[in-house]
């Protein structure tokens, strides 16, 4: 098994192999951000605790090491279902489903239809303290609840004519709202009084990016950026995906400490990644339009350490020096599609140069991935995606050190300093 990786620098000279990174250096970090998930309730979710103290040690971290840090605080929509939804009036009812950004509460009332509830003429007839019946269609969730709230309804309930659904209302909403099949919303619109019930966490809330950015200046004022995500699902604590990303750039960051690199190298914790992009659409957001030319690459780093792995390197300008890297180790890669899934798709957006390397989340591996990268063929690349099981256990010590070693290298290779040694 490979226990560290060589840092390189140097363009277009030949490279320089300065001191290894040790993957246990990175393995310390991962072992820090379980520990956080295991005192926070399991997970390290952005606006609650355990992101917090995952952010706090990434910036201590720094701090230790000589980095002036910035917290860059924001606000976003916070969702999370506490219990499944509940919908009765004889009996309870099958098939029904909290929409995503429901509000939480428990109503009793009679049903009443407002068609599609686009508009305020679905609910003329509409008295209020009701709760609103109205087809899917037309319209967005968001705004059949917007017309709902205003007309006065206690709850909403969303029919669609092909059956059972999961829908999203877009922003956190002060009432019930679920989603339902066809039968069940006939047979609900028939009731003299119904029960609605969710149990929701639907609010904004605030949490912050951790930035930081080593010495260093060309006359250009051009950077290297590096990012990867810090917060993970509620499901698990997020230790592939993202903690491998989030411990290798710190690690690679306390290494590059004391070098004055001719290329600055801005490194960023993201939040809210998992909640819709939430940190990095923040950042670019704020960025002046010569902020943003100033970005001569942005590196993603999204879980590296998947054990039924391939790596997957995104397009762009990177690719051909993530190229040579695993030519070098005579190691497969492919090409991944940049598919907005990832912290990329902001800056990708904004046109700055985007690259980065992935190992695998939930999709399956192909059989022709097999023979290439060996694993298993069908099974997805990381069995515990999204999951609780996604622990210290679901990381490929090997894979989580050859990808520390590409994202070294790389980052080396922009900054073009063959003077300079990271220490």
């Amino acid at each position: 098994m490979l226990t560290h990786t060589t840092l390189v620098l140097g363009l277009l000279a030949t490279p320089v192999p300065v001191d290894p990174i040790p993957v246990e250096n990175v393995l310390t970090h991962l072992r820090a951000f379980q520990a956080t998930a295991d005192t926070h309730g399991g997970s390290r979710v952005a606006g609650r605790p355990g992101h917090d103290a995952s952010a706090r040690y990434v910036a201590a971290r720094l701090r230790e090491a000589g980095y002036t840090v910035e917290l860059q605080p924001f606000t976003f929509d916070f969702y999370r279902e506490v219990a499944p939804a509940a919908l009765s009036g004889r009996h309870r009812f099958r098939g029904v489903s909290t929409m995503h950004f429901s509000g939480s509460g428990d109503v009793t009332g009679r049903p009443r239809r407002a068609g599609l509830g686009c508009a305020e003429q679905d609910y003329r007839r509409f008295v209020r303290g009701r709760i609103a019946v109205v087809r899917r269609g037309s319209c967005s969730f968001e705004v059949k609840a917007q017309q709902a709230v205003k007309a006065g309804a206690t709850a909403l309930i969303v029919v669609d004519q092909k059956g059972p659904f999961k829908g999203n209302a877009n922003r956190p909403q002060p009432i019930p709202v679920l989603a339902v099949g066809k039968e069940v919303g006939a047979r609900v619109a028939g009731l003299r009084r119904v029960r609605v019930v969710t149990r929701t966490e639907s609010e904004t809330r605030r949490t912050y990016n951790v930035i930081a950015q080593t010495p260093g200046a060309r006359p250009d004022g051009k950077v290297v950026m590096v990012g990867a995500h810090l917060d993970s699902r509620f499901e698990g604590p997020g230790i592939n995906d993202n903690g491998t990303g989030a411990a290798a750039i710190l690690e690679l960051a306390l290494r590059m400490a004391g070098a004055r690199p001719a290329t600055a190298v801005r490194f960023a914790w993201w939040s809210a990644e998992e909640e819709g992009l939430y940190g990095s659409k923040h950042y670019v957001a704020k960025l002046t339009p010569q902020e943003r030319q100033s970005i001569e690459v942005y590196l993603n780093v999204d879980m590296i350490g998947s054990r039924n792995h391939t790596y997957g390197v995104y397009k762009g300008a990177s690719e051909r020096f993530f190229a040579r890297y695993f030519s070098r180790l005579h190691l497969p890669y492919h090409t991944a599609d940049l598919n907005g899934a990832s912290d990329y798709a902001p800056f990708s957006d904004a046109d700055v140069q985007v690259g980065g390397l992935f190992t695998g989340g939930k999709e399956a591996k192909t059989k022709a991935e097999a023979i290439l990268y060996g694993g298993t063929a069908g099974k997805p690349k990381d069995p515990c995606y999204h999951k609780a099981c996604d622990t210290m256990a679901n990381v490929d010590h090997e894979v989580l050190a050859v990808s520390t070693g590409a994202i070294a290298e790389v980052v080396a290779r922009y900054v073009s300093c063959a003077p300079c040694r990271v220490n």
